[in-house]
């Protein structure tokens, strides 16, 4: 039986680590970072640490690459020999690019795709790809593809903790998070993504510490009795945090089947600012 020719395709802001994009031979649809003096095309010729620098003096803004972009990746895609492609998307209630793939995919002639909606963004998508990379590899069906990762959208789940509520707030993508009350009380929110993939509130605590501990319980409760997990951390300016957050799950949950570590991208940074630390989960049991 011959292994189905199965692509995957990743949008750059579900933050799957460069490593496994080259281990897995996954193909990228970047998003593209907007200043008024020119585009910048995520990950490619943009750092994070660029973006951070340039926030005091210009907060960019962020959009799908056009159309035309996108459409080139599923030609290559068709010319490396293959006939099937799984897109795995950020959340369409915080971004076009869901919908935007799935037109132009319907447009590809000889090329059957599915476009995943993870519900979620950064590390929590990203959790998700890498599973399908790996069922992928296994020689999973199409269908069994289709099948599992359809099922494992409520499976993931991201928690995040921003320094500041301003730069959600001034990309218009505070969703449901209310804000102007969180910074006066010096409260931090730790926001997830909702069943509909649009940020709220899970929690509030006072001060970076309480927020943490908070996201640790958060965490600890959404994994429950799970035996099989996959974790991740990403972070943004706030390395320090991380790496003890990742010793943390690391002594807490001995099952973990991996703990990816990771920067966010510089797309996702244009909205959070300086001082996120984001906690993936995938449960796979």
């Amino acid at each position: 039986m011959n292994k189905e020719k199965i692509a995957l395709l990743v949008d750059s802001g579900t933050d799957v680590p460069q490593e496994l994009i080259e281990q897995y031979g996954i193909y990228m649809i970047p998003l593209q970072i907007i200043y008024k003096d020119r585009i910048y095309t995520d990950k490619v010729d943009i750092t994070p640490e660029e973006v951070y620098e340039r926030l005091p003096i210009e907060i960019p803004s962020t959009s799908l690459p056009d159309g035309e972009t996108i459409t080139k990746i599923f030609e290559q895609i068709k010319a490396d020999g293959y006939e099937k492609v799984l897109a795995v998307t950020i959340s369409s209630g915080l971004s076009g690019t869901f919908n935007v793939v799935r037109l132009i995919s319907e447009d590809i002639e000889g090329l059957e795709t599915f476009v995943l909606d993870t519900k979620n963004i950064g590390i929590g998508s990203g959790l998700q790809a890498i599973e399908a990379a790996k069922l992928i590899e296994a020689g999973a069906t199409w269908e069994e593809v289709i099948a599992t990762m359809s099922k494992n959208v409520q499976k993931a789940k991201v928690f995040f903790n921003v320094a500041t509520l301003e730069y959600l707030q001034k990309g218009g993508r505070i969703g449901l998070v209310a804000s102007i009350l969180g910074n006066a009380l010096k409260l931090n929110p730790i926001i997830s993504c909702n069943e509909e993939g649009i940020y709220h509130t899970v929690a509030k605590a006072r001060g970076r510490k309480k927020s943490l501990d908070k996201t640790f319980e958060l965490v600890k409760s959404f994994i429950g009795e799970h035996k099989k997990i996959v974790l991740a951390v990403a972070q943004g300016q706030a390395v320090e945090e991380a790496e003890q957050f990742y010793e943390r799950l690391k002594t807490h949950f001995p099952q973990a089947e991996k703990i990816y570590f990771g920067t966010i991208s510089p797309a996702l940074v244009v909205h959070t600012g300086p001082g996120l630390l984001g906690i993936g989960i995938q449960l796979l049991d």
